[in-house]
């Protein structure tokens, strides 16, 4: 037997057993990330050692990163990136700065030595930017406001860690020199990279895209060549692959053809991933785990904690409201694949012991776990804790809510969700002489909004204080969102506000449509519905016509 039937066993046997772990996941209501980790634990080294491919295995988990990252970087508009600039670098620095010297001091009180103690806290500086793009894409929510400035830190933060390996793997040498020749040679490599992406962006990719697009299928093989080259192309330049993808995917996000080469990479990126999670989970050594519980969990405490309290303080001074800073502080609640591929370094230069590759590999472990189940029901948490949080707010949260314009104008009609549907509800509403004010998560739609006249703001349908900070008074309040378990919180809110207009809530389908009448909508829309039946009357009038 060859060792390519091997491996094709070897595989079968792996998605086998991931597709039985995962069905189980599920059926419990575990997220899948979790599920795939486990996974890899199970078939690991520690486990029952069934994976022996491990370097085409890696290869797989780093195609599936760059993919990511590239689909992320498809979406992202440019204008948002240079708007939420500030933001992610003073939540990015600040962050790093509060978790280094926290766990640097923490370390040493748990008995490690100040060179170990150094690596440990900077291996809890990185928050995993594969886990958090995933689980936010999963959840919708890569152009929310929170979303985009996690995005944002975590960009901050790749940058931080590049030059963290640099020093830490210089230290001991009889220069400073060197450590100050390659920072600077890492800063010239990545104004080169970005002046090659914006030329590229200007004068090369709108037309080329176009030529590829005439052939669907060498479309999406053009943007797989193209994410995976300049990811290789990064890290041959020193910095990680998932820069050079998340660059790739901007120098493409301007053309007309991105949603089309999104929606195509979306399974493939889904499918290259799990190869990443199995592949975290079996280098997990079980053996380490029971002399390690004690620091690993205290360690672990402070990354849950520590991390989303630095964030929510961060946001809360450039005024921004308190659920914003809760959301994106839980998105930073776990460290980074990168902590493991530091920890490695310092191993492999003599300056720690396996003993804290074990040590660093168990806090993240704990921490993507549980950091993993944060983020899925961060609004649910949210829910319950956000009334003692008023700390982190300002009394003004200016970035988010423009109050006094809000107060100088009476509205009739407020809609939520700002897309093509809500755009046509507020165009004909506007006709007939209604003043419609908007509410979107997603930033890029409010400043369209705005730019056009109307007036708008950042906010989300199931947030319990919405209420506080939309106007008052209005005849109605319109929901074009489908989700059912959102109208259904939205529902909820006005009525404990005590709202006195008329709800009306979008839904798909009809047993919905009962739930959210049952939860007292006075109107549900039914898009399909609604339009069968206007087309249906166009028609007719068409035949009467002949």
């Amino acid at each position: 037997m060859d060792a390519f039937t091997d491996s094709f066993y070897e595989l079968a046997a792996i998605l086998g057993l991931a597709v039985g772990v995962g069905f189980l996941g599920r059926f419990i209501k575990q997220p899948l990330v979790v599920s795939f980790i486990f996974v890899g634990v199970i078939v690991g080294p520690y486990g029952l050692n069934l994976l022996q491919s491990v370097e085409k295995i890696h290869l797989l988990s780093e195609m599936g990163i760059a993919v990511l990252l590239f689909v992320v970087g498809l979406k992202l508009d440019l204008t948002l990136i240079r708007t939420s600039g500030k933001v992610a670098l003073a939540a990015g620095l600040g962050q790093v700065l509060f978790t280094s010297v926290f766990g640097y001091f923490i370390s040493v009180g748990l008995g490690f030595e100040p060179v170990t103690s150094l690596y440990i806290s900077v291996a809890l500086t990185f928050s995993s930017t594969i886990i958090i793009v995933k689980l936010l894409s999963d959840k919708k929510e890569i152009q929310s406001l929170h979303g985009q400035i996690s995005i944002g830190f975590l960009i901050v933060q790749d940058i931080v860690v590049i030059l963290a390996m640099i020093v830490l793997s210089a230290i001991g040498t009889p220069s400073d020199y060197s450590i100050a020749n390659e920072i600077i040679l890492v800063i010239v490599k990545g104004i080169g990279m970005l002046i090659i992406t914006y030329l590229l962006i200007r004068y090369v990719m709108t037309r080329l895209v176009s030529h590829m697009a005439r052939t669907p299928e060498l479309l999406v093989l053009f943007s797989l060549a193209w994410a995976i080259a300049l990811a290789a192309l990064s890290d041959f330049m020193g910095f990680s692959k998932e820069v050079g993808a998340f660059l790739g995917g901007i120098s493409l996000a301007s053309t007309p053809y991105r949603e089309v080469i999104s929606g195509r990479l979306v399974s493939l990126r889904d499918f290259l991933l799990f190869f990443f999670f199995v592949y975290l989970g079996s280098q997990v050594n079980i053996n380490l785990i029971g002399e390690q519980i004690i620091p690993a969990t205290i360690l672990s405490l402070f990354v849950l904690v520590g991390n989303p309290i630095i964030v929510m303080i961060i946001l809360g001074m450039m005024g921004y409201r308190k659920r914003t800073g809760f959301l994106a502080g839980l998105n930073v609640a776990q460290i980074s694949e990168f902590s493991l591929i530091l920890a490695a370094l310092g191993l492999s230069l003599g300056q720690i012991d396996e003993k804290t590759l074990g040590l660093i590999t168990l806090v993240g472990l704990i921490t993507i776990g549980i950091s993993t189940y944060l983020i899925m029901y961060s609004h649910q948490i949210y829910n319950v804790v956000g009334s003692s949080l008023d700390i982190f707010e300002r009394k003004n949260p200016f970035r988010e809510v423009s109050e006094e314009e809000i107060e100088s104008t009476d509205y009739d009609i407020i809609i939520f969700g700002l897309g093509m549907y809500g755009n046509n509800i507020a165009k004909s509403l506007e006709k007939k002489g209604f003043r419609v004010f908007g509410v979107d998560f997603d930033p890029r739609n409010v400043k369209r909004w705005n730019k056009k006249g109307r007036h708008a703001q950042y906010g989300d349908a199931d947030d319990p204080e919405i209420m506080e900070v939309l106007p008052g008074n209005t005849q109605c309040v319109v929901s074009t969102l489908p989700d059912k378990q959102v109208n259904l919180a939205l529902i909820k809110y006005l009525k404990h506000a005590e709202y006195k207009g008329k709800i009306a809530v979008t839904s798909y389908t009809g047993r919905s449509a009962k739930e959210l009448e049952l939860a007292g909508a006075d109107l549900i829309l039914l898009p399909f519905v609604d339009a069968s039946e206007n087309i249906v009357d166009k028609l007719k009038s068409l035949e009467r016509g002949k």
